[in-house]
């Protein structure tokens, strides 16, 4: 059936399009929304303060870059960088309560709050900053990342390879502003949120805490000759504890642990939509992150299901480029694991959140690093990885660590829970 758009020819006047695409009857439909709310262009209520940076030899700054946003959160990993080193797009200073906006592959909705009060934040071009002057930011950033407003967005790419809009696109775009009692309900939201994720984050940490304070070493400092460690009886010159000690405490994961490598199916395969990739890059230690997903074809999906899909309880670790990430898969995904990752099934009688946080900590990094490095690619080798050493800790004590991990994660997934209620509740406006 053939579906068409009818438009008013004022509709067109001053437009720089002419394609059927831009006027799809969901895009008019929330225009209609839009101006019934009596909605405003965001440049009425936020600018883009453009502050430019240079920077500056012998001096480091922290670096955002676009594929270090976490899509479902707004979380973002800075990057320590030199003057010397910067690179070209390194140009836009940020700071506390900007709302950032990718406009590369504005559909991808790469979108953070900046929390943090810092003299030496610095952004890619590749976004837009927001400085909020009459709304509060974090309904702004809310705001951004409703479903109806990514595909207004992303309506208006370019028709290139690397789709991308504009700032004006961004400044432009109407927003919803009702009531103040509904903003604060937004941004009490956000802010719940954004406590959760930072309680995770303590959680975790005691955690981690807990497993070194039990192995003697907290204050465990790590140095270059240390990773020339090679077995049990040499642990002493790293100073940490007596040999024997560490014989009766440590097993090879190969006696825990059943491993079994992904698969590649090649670049052409990638898809912007459909059933999950799980590459290296889309682990970390909290789980499968959305920076920059791969999606695959149902059709081929359903081929490699069998033997590559990741079952519940399982955990996922990576091997290559960034290897030692370890994540308890917490429930069932419709998903096929790539070539860079190993998923470990548990044999024997150790708690797999105990065993993931093992694997995370100094414990297992300065294992990978020893045994991957030296190289432009990391790789870690699966037979490398069979001979990893794990603390065998009391059952006790393993679970009270593990409990710690679990509560952690039940605080993420709580934190991502208030952000999508606070978008169901600015989409449920917009597009009714």
């Amino acid at each position: 059936m053939v579906s068409y758009s009818i438009i008013q020819k004022s509709q067109l006047e001053g437009a720089l399009r002419l394609d059927a695409e831009y006027y799809q009857q969901e895009y008019l439909d929330l225009i209609k929304n839009l101006n019934n709310l009596e909605a405003v262009p965001i440049e009425n209520v936020a600018i883009n303060p453009q502050r430019k940076f240079k920077p500056q030899k012998g001096k480091t700054f922290q670096y955002i870059e676009i594929s270090e946003v976490d899509l479902s959160t707004g979380e973002y990993n800075k990057t320590e960088i030199s003057g010397e080193n910067a690179p070209d797009r390194a140009q836009q200073i940020i700071k506390k309560d900007d709302v950032i906006v990718s406009t590369v592959r504005p559909i991808r909705n790469a979108v953070s709050l900046i929390g943090e009060d810092a003299q030496n934040l610095v952004c890619s071009s590749g976004f837009t900053v927001l400085k909020s002057e009459k709304i509060e930011p974090e309904y702004l950033f809310i705001y951004l990342k409703t479903k109806p407003i990514i595909a207004f967005l992303d309506r208006s790419t370019t028709a290139t390879m690397y789709p991308a809009i504009t700032a004006d696109d961004i400044l432009n775009t109407k927003i919803y502003l009702g009531d103040k009692n509904f903003r604060e309900e937004i941004k009490n939201n956000v802010v719940e949120s954004k406590n959760e994720l930072d309680n995770s984050q303590d959680l975790y940490f005691q955690a981690e805490n807990l497993l070194l304070e039990e192995l003697g070493l907290k204050d465990f400092k790590n140095e270059e000759n240390l990773f020339n460690i090679i077995n049990l009886s040499e642990v002493k010159n790293a100073r940490r504890i007596d040999a024997e000690y560490f014989q009766n405490k440590y097993d090879k994961i190969t006696s825990l642990i059943r491993a079994k490598k992904g698969i590649e199916p090649g670049a052409e395969e990638y898809q912007e939509e459909g059933k999950l990739f799980i590459r290296v890059s889309s682990l970390s230690k909290q789980g499968i992150t959305d920076k920059d997903q791969k999606y695959l074809s149902d059709k081929l999906y359903l081929e490699l299901k069998k033997d590559f899909e990741p079952k519940t309880g399982e955990i996922l670790l990576t091997k290559d480029a960034t290897p030692g990430i370890a994540y308890v898969l917490k429930e069932p995904l419709e998903g096929i694991v790539s070539g860079g990752v190993l998923c470990l099934k548990i044999k024997e009688d150790i708690d797999a959140e105990y065993l993931a946080l093992c694997i995370n900590s100094i414990v297992g990094q300065t294992q990978a690093e020893r045994d991957a490095g030296g190289s432009i690619i990391a790789h870690w080798k699966p037979e490398q990885i069979k001979n990893i050493l794990i603390p065998i800790l009391p059952k006790s004590i393993q679970q009270k660590i593990a409990d710690l991990v679990r509560k952690s994660h039940e605080a993420r997934k709580k934190a991502k829970e208030l952000l999508e209620q606070a978008k169901q509740k600015v989409e449920k406006l917009i597009e009714k």
